[in-house]
């Protein structure tokens, strides 16, 4: 159904007034400092309102109050003087008529005095007062007719008979009915002053109370906002909190009250919810963290099993294995000896690679065995000084080193580490063994030791540097894995594990170990080993059980055969 459109007036239509709804959004988005700003504004509003009629009712009693106490009052007063004044004019003029004796002027001539100021006086008092002043016209023409027509003639000497006395009292009584009722309209000027301001101080009264009061339900109402607005949301926030921090972790923050404080429960409530899904992680990680610190519980006791599995193996390595290579050896040594005429050279060659695969063998099963004690059983922790155990290396490689014509320098003094006597030695026997082995054919080698003391970082850096085949840059770090070789067994004998051998031994000993590249004349091999004073020694790990006490014997005898066995190590 069409509608009718509005005739237009041409004057502009009002803009159309917010919906409701839209009012109480805007409300909603107020913060608590908005509502107070906006009960300030109130509370402004009202003491101006307050003020301006406080002021009105306050200026209306001031005016009725001057009106009475300065003009209404002393002209009634003056209007009294004025009367007296003419009252005296007339008893002397009467006194003089009858005896005309001049003394009796004398009344007369003290009222025209008095009337002529009390006249002035009453005249200023009574500007702008219409009625007044008509009266104070009416007394002044009455007066000046009874002295024209009567007191005048009197002071010129005219007879005082029965008729000019009957005339002046006449003229007399005029001007007193003249003065009558001047006092009559001035006393009811007084009395309506007086009722004006009795009104205009009661207007002022009620005016005052009603201030008051209103002043009272603004203190109450701003009162009731603030508890509305400010105390019972926070006061909610404040119990659901506790809840919360009392362990109900599922109850929900609410959100009430202006925008700021809603905001504050709104992140409180997404701090909860962060809480909650981090407390529902901890506990999924704490069920996850016991199964898996009861499958590393298996896995220990399953890894000792292993481990004692793995010893009875050593035993069995360094006994039942080494005895049969020992026979082979042996045995082909003594076909050799004894047949030896009676082979050809195809057959004493095979002979021979028989003896020495035995004899690589039984070097490998011993590097292994010292490979695997490292840290397991050989780990004493005693102050070890390093020059005995560099002169313990040096005299085992001694052969190799009056064969090769190898020249080694040494400081004149190396420092006393915390580690295991026998460990640091082979550290050393294997790093200038190497630096011999891998020598240049066409120069005498030469090794070089150099320590140097990191006091900041609390550790004696050391380096072995050779000037042999060198190390290639991308080869630094494959040489510390146990078997990697970068050379062909026919070139260089060993078995790889020496260089393996020396990062076990250093990174048990809490260094590192590494291959110095910058090094380009030979090899420089650096490692390092903590100051005594700023390492922490730690527990001694219990040596494992063995499986009996002839490995024990045959450990010791693995160790001190190591000056035969990883000679012939390699990288």
């Amino acid at each position: 159904m069409s509608q009718t459109p509005r005739p237009s007036t041409g004057e502009p239509e009002p803009p159309p007034r917010p919906p409701f709804g839209h009012r109480v959004r805007i409300l909603r988005r107020l913060t608590v400092q908005g509502w107070f700003l906006l009960a300030v504004a109130a509370l402004c509003v009202m003491t101006l309102g307050a003020g301006s009629v406080a002021a009105a009712t306050l200026a209306r009693t001031t005016e009725t109050g001057d009106h009475l106490i300065d003009e209404v009052s002393p002209a009634r007063t003056q209007a009294f003087r004025l009367q007296a004044a003419l009252l005296d004019q007339e008893t002397g003029i009467r006194g003089y008529q009858l005896t005309k004796d001049e003394d009796l002027l004398e009344p007369y001539r003290r009222g025209l005095t008095d009337e002529s100021a009390a006249r002035a006086r009453l005249g200023d008092l009574v500007e702008g007062l219409d009625r007044p002043v008509a009266d104070l016209r009416a007394v002044d023409r009455a007066a000046r007719e009874w002295r024209t027509g009567f007191a005048g003639p009197a002071l010129a000497g005219a007879s005082g008979d029965a008729a000019s006395v009957a005339g002046a009292k006449q003229a007399f009584d005029r001007v007193r009915a003249a003065l009558d009722a001047q006092q009559e309209h001035l006393g009811q000027e007084q009395r309506a002053a007086r009722a004006a301001f009795a009104d205009a101080r009661s207007d002022r009264d009620r005016a005052l109370i009603a201030a008051l009061v209103a002043f009272l339900l603004t203190g109450v109402a701003i009162t009731v906002l603030v508890h509305f607005t400010v105390v019972r949301p926070l006061d909610t926030v404040r119990t659901a909190s506790r809840r919360v921090a009392g362990g109900d972790f599922d109850h929900a923050i609410p959100a009430h009250g202006p925008a700021d404080l809603r905001t504050l429960a709104a992140a409180v409530e997404g701090m909860r919810l962060r809480v909650v899904s981090e407390l529902a992680t901890s506990r999924h990680d704490e069920a996850e963290l016991a199964r898996q610190a009861a499958e590393l519980d298996a896995s220990a006791v399953e890894l000792r099993r292993s481990n004692a599995e793995l010893e009875q193996f050593a035993y069995v390595a360094s006994h039942d294995l080494q005895e049969p290579l020992r026979k082979v050896a042996s045995f082909c040594q003594l076909l050799e000896k004894r047949y030896g005429d009676q082979l050809d050279d195809r057959a004493a060659q095979y002979i021979g690679f028989a003896v020495d695969g035995a004899k690589r063998m039984q070097i490998l099963i011993n590097d292994l065995l010292t490979f695997s004690r490292v840290g397991r059983v050989q780990d004493a922790q005693e102050p070890v000084a390093l020059d005995a155990a560099l002169d313990r290396a040096v005299r085992n490689l001694s052969v190799t080193i009056e064969e090769t014509g190898a020249v080694l320098e040494r400081p004149a003094e190396l420092p006393e580490v915390v580690g295991d006597p026998m460990l640091l030695t082979m550290l050393w026997q294997n790093l200038v063994g190497n630096a011999v082995k891998f020598r240049r054919p066409d120069r005498d080698p030469r090794v070089a030791v150099t320590v140097d003391r990191d006091d900041e970082a609390g550790f004696w850096t050391f380096t072995v540097t050779d000037n042999g085949i060198g190390i290639a840059e991308e080869f630094a770090e494959k040489v510390f894995v146990i078997f990697q070789r970068l050379h062909a067994r026919d070139a260089y004998a060993g078995t790889g594990i020496g260089l393996s051998l020396c990062k076990k031994v250093v990174e048990h000993s809490g260094g590192r170990i590494w291959i110095d590249t910058a090094h380009t004349d030979g090899t420089r091999i650096a490692f390092t080993l903590p100051v005594p004073e700023a390492q922490e020694l730690a527990e001694v790990p219990e040596v494992p059980e063995v499986a009996n006490a002839s490995e024990v014997a045959e450990t010791e005898e693995a160790v001190e055969t190591v000056g035969t066995t990883t000679e012939g190590s390699t990288v």
